[in-house]
């Protein structure tokens, strides 16, 4: 696996990864809210710092940063759990150096919320809305300090 920087031709091959994994572990978005999401990510895709993480020429993920925010973090749903996530954000704990690392986080995705309260992030506030105004509460996360991994437990 490697992690390289995000090109126009990722667009649409990344906004159909989105799509698959969203559909895999975003089970309170209905169809019209994928439709709702879909342009806002495509379009996210080229105005964030984006990387993209791939194997033998496939995009696996990819993580969109603004800052030291992590605005996207998506997973092929095929390769969740083999370790691609822990490498993004080590790839952005690398960018931000010390600043901390933050992020939100659906409140119902709790996948989502273990996967980064297992890295070492912690709670720091919610909201009711998600930045689009839409009725999704995001729970508001930062790491300060190294990204986890299971052999730091």
């Amino acid at each position: 696996m490697i992690i390289r920087k995000y090109t126009p031709e990722d667009r649409e091959p990344l906004t159909r990864l989105w799509e698959r994994s969203v559909r895999a572990t975003h089970h309170f978005l209905g169809p019209e809210d994928i439709n709702f999401y879909r342009p806002l990510v495509a379009s996210g895709l080229e105005t964030l710092d984006t990387w993209v993480l791939e194997a033998k020429g496939a995009p696996l993920g990819f993580m969109a940063l603004d800052s030291n925010s992590v605005e996207a973090l998506f997973l092929d749903p095929e390769c969740r759990g083999r370790g691609g996530g822990t490498r993004l954000l080590r790839h952005a704990r690398e960018i931000v150096g010390n600043a901390p690392l933050l992020l939100d986080v659906n409140e119902e995705n709790p996948d989502g919320l273990g996967f980064y309260l297992a890295k070492g992030f912690i709670i720091t506030g919610r909201s009711e809305k998600d930045s689009s105004g839409r009725p999704f509460p995001l729970l508001h996360l930062e790491l300060r300090g190294p990204v986890r991994s299971r052999k730091n437990f």
